[in-house]
């Protein structure tokens, strides 16, 4: 993340994301694949790492390898026109204008309830707690209805889910280099591939 000044001269928080360009790798339609979608690439890979088939498969589409490819199913009128070795880039995007970005979370592992939740533990280290400081207490009812029930906030894997972030302004945009500056955060680590939806 880093920060700029808007108009007003007020400090705005923001992320930089590399938008593109992207390549339509692939077009899909309901005769030959039994659905319609498009298949768009972005990332070069390096020479040595990409295999013959993927090789072969960008080459159909007059570009080098690639190294992450997404697929978007049901295309719009629009998006249905567009054809093999297309591209993309930050020009499709307008300053001001709010988009959806999709990203996976950080992962942060197997986490107790005070970290996952945000359980406020015993809070005292007196009275006997030993170390029951940051347990989650009691989970269940009594002999009715002697069971646990469903959804019960515990302890468990956290992050490394897919997040979708609504509503997320973009500030500025920076053709020369395909950045696109959006304010706050975004879902996932510095590097991450994100999908960012008009």
């Amino acid at each position: 993340m880093t920060s700029i000044f808007d108009a007003d001269g007020r400090k705005v928080a923001c992320t930089v994301i590399e938008a593109g360009p992207c390549v339509i790798t692939q077009v899909k339609t309901q005769e030959k694949d039994g659905y319609s979608a498009i298949q768009m690439a972005w990332g070069a890979k390096k020479e040595k790492n990409a295999g013959a088939a993927l090789k072969g498969h960008c080459a159909k589409a007059n570009t080098e390898a690639k190294k992450s490819f997404i697929e978007f199913r049901n295309p719009s009128e629009n998006e249905a026109a567009a054809k093999l070795g297309d591209t993309f880039d930050v020009s499709i995007f307008e300053e001001g204008q709010f988009v959806d970005i999709v990203g996976t979370s950080k992962g942060k592992g197997f986490q107790g309830v005070v970290k996952r939740h945000g359980f406020a533990g015993v809070g005292e280290a007196t009275h006997g707690q030993h170390n029951r400081l940051r347990a989650p207490g009691s989970i269940g009812a009594c002999s009715f209805p002697a069971r646990v029930f469903k959804g019960i906030r515990m302890a468990g894997q956290t992050g490394n889910r897919r997040v979708k972030a609504l509503n997320v302004q973009v500030l500025r945009i920076v053709p020369e280099q395909n950045l696109l500056l959006v304010k706050g955060s975004v879902p996932g680590h510095n590097g991450s591939t994100v999908i960012v939806e008009r």
